[in-house]
């Protein structure tokens, strides 16, 4: 199979599947955004009870400096950072987000060992993500496969990465499903019905970059390691 094959085969799929993927979370995540909760809460209400119900009374939640849908807990900051849209309305997807955010916090109160392995990797992933391109680049260039290999061990660090992450979100989006719906935070039926639309298209978002990650790091071994003998 040519380079042009190959790109079709491992590139275009995973490149196409992403789209579908942020598509679709835009869209459930602005027609839940339509639904209001029954309990009245915001999701910075809802993300303070689950927290206060589980002991962690010193974590804040404030807003995220982001835009939409740039929510996420700090594990070094002990913090939860809930994006505009999340933080004030009452709404079953500003409810489920701020619950999947807080289940982040939940997991590292537990110690929870894949969040734990993730903020590990994170400091070597960073230089990783910014370096193993570079590598690439002289490589081909020098026609050097021994920096070309090393770039692609870089970056399969990178892969690694992403891999750890599927099990963390998860995880979170199974905590927060719980924590919703024992403490009577959305009503039965329909607001968790869409709690779980919510989760699922976010969720599928985290599978994506991993399988496009994946792919991207098959696609250039084959290129050029595939065919030598």
């Amino acid at each position: 199979m040519g380079g042009l094959g190959l790109y079709i085969v491992f590139l275009v799929p995973p490149l196409l599947f992403g789209l579908g993927v942020q598509w679709w979370l835009k869209r459930t995540f602005a027609k839940y955004s339509e639904v209001p909760v029954s309990a009245g809460m915001s999701g910075a209400q809802v993300a303070r009870a689950i927290l206060d119900r589980n002991g962690l009374h010193e974590v804040p939640v404030e807003i995220a400096p982001g835009g939409a849908l740039s929510d996420h807990y700090d594990p070094r900051k002990k913090a939860l950072f809930l994006s505009e849209p999340v933080y004030g309305p009452s709404t079953v997807s500003a409810a489920a987000v701020a619950a999947h955010e807080t289940g982040h916090a939940l997991q590292d109160a537990r110690g929870y060992v894949p969040l734990r392995l993730r903020s590990a990797m994170f400091p070597v992933v960073a230089f990783a993500s910014s370096t193993w391109i570079w590598l690439l680049i002289i490589g081909v260039l020098l026609n050097a496969l021994n920096l070309i290999g090393l770039a692609l061990i870089i970056y399969a660090v990178a892969v690694a990465f992403h891999i750890v992450t599927l099990p963390v979100e998860f995880n979170a989006s199974s905590r927060a499903a719980g924590q919703l719906r024992e403490l009577g935070l959305v009503g039965p039926g329909g607001e968790q019905a869409g709690v779980k639309s919510v989760l699922n298209a976010a969720a599928l978002t985290y599978v994506a970059g991993a399988l496009a990650a994946l792919t991207q790091l098959l696609y250039y071994a084959l290129i050029f390691f595939g065919n030598r003998n």
